[in-house]
């Protein structure tokens, strides 16, 4: 079969690969009708996330067909269309049990890895370093799923593709970063990037009460597609995003900020210059500018949710001000199988329509030149779907 493939910082190809094959009773196949480019994988590309090898098969949003399925697997038959969950989780340990299935402790086979870095290791996670499993990912034109009675969830034939494509990762990861900071009716919501999880996270507010969004980026065509859905916009290399929050909000700050960004946050000035030489020489693995301004931004008492993808150690956060602000911290890798029934719902009832993010729609061959396009924000591209 053909898959995108990881050689290396800023080498991405497609190549002819081994077909997936079950490798336990509980596993299906996968056949990819769609598959999607995620902003958490250029950090891939950018060479920023530990343990990736040679030859590894790239992407995390995907859905298909199933075309094969073990012996154990009961709930699942050949021919079932399915959305399929970025985290893999088994259904039955204690994280799994409690609805936190992005912390599953059964499906990621490299756990000592991800101990090393994090302490406890998270939830495998397809095609995303050997640190989370090193599974195959779904850029590709087919895929094996793990627990597969668990994670693949059946989507009714009423809805496209490009409808349902996105309950992988990108909506279920902009709704929770706003589900769990409880809003209270009356909220102010600021969203720092607007990219594909910052335009959900936008949409996700109002879907959930919010009084205003507030969306904070400095592409035209991001900050444009935020104004569309709704929110009020600050390009934050015209204006001091800070002193713009305090002006629209009277001073007193955003009720909730929601960080979208993630490692490779873009800062200006000598902060800016700091952190990307830092980084460059992995001496900060990760860039938290955003970040940063999230918390200095928000009103005390208010709320930092973190949904953007942090992979390592952070220099210069401003703790003082979240301690004497008294902010309350959310963050962390989607459950996204909590949320899949119902946001489907959502989807068919109408409240929100998830292909209005889509600016590309391209071949597999086209990956790598997608890629780029993607991380270099040419031709206005904020989100593109892969049909292999």
């Amino acid at each position: 079969m053909r898959a995108l493939c990881w050689y290396g910082r800023g080498d991405v190809r497609v190549e002819q690969v081994p077909d997936p094959e079950l490798l336990n009773p509980r596993d299906a196949i996968v056949k990819v009708t769609s598959t999607a480019i995620c902003g958490s994988d250029l950090h891939l590309l950018d060479g920023y996330v530990p343990t990736m090898q040679k030859g590894d098969i790239l992407g995390h949003e995907f859905m298909g067909e199933v075309v094969e399925i073990g012996s154990e697997v009961r709930k699942l038959k050949v021919g079932d269309r399915v959305v399929v969950p970025f985290p893999i989780a088994c259904g039955q340990c204690y994280f799994c049990q409690h609805d936190l299935w992005s912390l599953c402790d059964n499906s990621n086979p490299k756990a000592a890895l991800a101990e090393t870095l994090f302490g406890h290791a998270p939830a495998g996670i397809f095609g995303y370093s050997h640190l989370m499993g090193g599974y195959a990912g779904g850029q590709a034109e087919y895929v094996r799923v793990p627990f597969a009675d668990v994670g693949p969830f059946k989507v009714p034939n009423s809805l496209t593709d490009e409808q349902v494509l996105f309950l992988t990762d990108i909506f279920p990861t902009g709704y929770q970063a706003v589900e769990v900071c409880d809003l209270q009716g009356g909220d102010v919501v600021a969203v720092w990037g607007c990219g594909p999880v910052g335009q959900f996270a936008i949409k996700s507010a109002w879907l959930l009460g919010a009084e205003r969004v507030i969306a904070i980026d400095r592409v035209p065509e991001r900050l444009e597609m935020a104004k569309q859905g709704g929110a009020e916009v600050i390009n934050y290399e015209e204006t001091d995003a800070r002193e713009a929050l305090n002006q629209l909000t009277g001073g007193r700050g955003p009720d909730v900020c929601i960080e979208a960004v993630g490692l490779e946050s873009h800062g200006l000035g000598a902060a800016g210059v700091y952190d990307r030489v830092k980084q460059e020489f992995k001496i900060e693995p990760d860039r938290p500018h955003a970040l940063r301004q999230a918390i200095m931004a928000c009103r005390k008492g208010g709320t930092v949710s973190v949904a953007g993808v942090f992979g390592g150690f952070v220099d210069k956060l401003p703790m003082g001000a979240a301690f004497n602000k008294g902010l309350t911290f959310k963050m962390g890798q989607t459950h996204v199988h909590r949320y899949l029934k119902p946001l489907t719902e959502k989807i068919e009832q109408g409240a929100i329509d998830p292909s209005f993010v889509i600016t590309h729609r391209l071949g597999l061959d086209d990956a790598p030149d997608a890629y780029r396009r993607f991380r270099d924000k040419e031709d206005g591209c904020i989100k593109v779907v892969l049909k292999p």
